[in-house]
């Protein structure tokens, strides 16, 4: 295996597989470090959704849904055996904390940002006649009914294609392993790390931080390391449950007016999230009894009619984590943009990815190759290789085939 490369990535998640991706269709020469295995971590534990974020334009991140709602239509297109559209259902009750107007004005604005030729971009109210159809939801004080289209994938399956990509376009994954340490000198970047219980060290020109909620301890290990922010770990969990209960995803309120999704899966339903502070190791963190039975309050709350089930009968239950950036505010009402940081601002040789969505995980590659760009084709920083990366013409034909 080599010992020099372009750019190091630490973390097979949806981002690093998204990083590598795009360097390695720039013509860079990219190693992948990740320590368990590929979309080991929230990237095989998010709601399974590639979606704009409806419920974002409640607090304002008009232009986080509209890069979002490109990106589905990209991987719709590229990616049909992995991405598909899904017919989605928001039931508005008497006493639901969106009003029926609202919701409609939320769907109009998503309608607006996904293209109004968009056949997928239009939504409706469904007649009253047709709410016996609805797979038992509960009618008591509904008020209305609301359907409209988004996506739906498998995160895992998803998130191991583009690495499956990237090593297509050369990259070198090495998996099982952990990094030890990373120091910027004055001609590039040496990184020690364990391999098959070997210390092992490569030298690059960049090193990329794409490992969730481990980056604080990453860039821990790298001097100097970027320049975080405050930033916070919000745990999500979701619960599987042995029941049929729809062929539709159905969006409704919880007890305290959370939005919960249920949702086919595996031939049953799943459901999810919630959202809590987390202060441990992320290696550690699990549901916890509160949470899952929470989730199920909120599917017997709107599915009267479904088998009671016991916390002890569920067919799985997991919790993934968010990084957000800190704040005293609730997790509902930060921003999800993705926090694209950097030891330098001017060279950047070692650079975080902190925070970002499972559907906007290419436009966040692409933020990264933008502000790698000065150190990569620089002739005057200590370049590892002789020869230019890749011919102009080549670059903007690579992107526009894999981007």
């Amino acid at each position: 295996m080599s010992t020099e490369f372009d750019v190091l990535v630490v973390g097979a998640g949806i981002h690093g597989a998204g990083v590598a991706e795009s360097l390695t269709a720039a013509g860079y020469r990219v190693a992948v470090l990740e320590q368990q295995a590929v979309a080991a971590g929230t990237s095989s534990r998010s709601s399974k959704l590639i979606h704009g974020g409806l419920r974002y334009l409640e607090s304002g991140q008009f232009s986080l849904v509209y890069e979002c709602l490109k990106e589905r239509k990209w991987l719709l297109a590229h990616k049909p055996d992995l991405v598909h559209m899904v017919p989605f259902l928001i039931p508005v009750y008497r006493h639901s904390k969106r009003p029926p107007w609202k919701v409609r004005l939320g769907l109009t604005l998503y309608a607006l940002l996904a293209g109004l030729f968009n056949p997928y971009s239009r939504f409706r109210s469904l007649d009253i006649r047709d709410w016996e159809e609805l797979e038992g939801l509960n009618s008591d004080d509904l008020l209305a009914v609301y359907r409209y289209f988004d996506a739906q994938t498998d995160d895992a399956a998803l998130t191991r294609e583009v690495i499956r990509t990237a090593q297509r376009g050369g990259a070198e994954l090495i998996c099982p392993g952990s990094l030890v340490g990373a120091e910027v000198t004055d001609k590039f970047v040496r990184a020690d790390y364990f391999h098959q219980g070997q210390l092992n060290t490569l030298h690059c020109k960049a090193l990329v931080n794409c490992t969730g909620p481990w980056i604080e301890d990453t860039n821990s290990k790298c001097s100097p390391g970027a320049k975080l922010p405050a930033l916070e770990l919000v745990a999500g969990t979701h619960i599987q449950v042995p029941l049929k209960i729809a062929n539709k995803i159905f969006y409704v309120e919880a007890e305290d007016g959370r939005a919960v999704f249920v949702m086919p899966w595996q031939g049953e339903t799943l459901v999810g999230t919630t959202e809590r502070p987390y202060h441990g190791d992320p290696g550690e963190v699990a549901p916890t009894l509160e949470e899952k039975a929470y989730l199920l309050r909120t599917l017997k709350q709107h599915f009267p009619e479904t088998r009671p089930l016991q916390l002890h009968e569920l067919s799985d239950s997991w919790a993934g984590l968010r990084v957000l950036p800190h704040a005293t505010a609730s997790p509902f009402s930060r921003s999800r943009e993705t926090m694209i940081c950097s030891n330098n601002d001017k060279c950047p040789r070692v650079v975080a990815v902190a925070g970002g969505k499972l559907t906007s995980y290419r436009a966040t590659a692409r933020q990264v190759l933008k502000k790698l760009r000065p150190v990569l084709d620089s002739t005057n920083n200590g370049s590892l290789h002789s020869e230019s990366p890749t011919h102009p013409d080549r670059e903007t034909s690579a992107e526009g085939r894999h981007l």
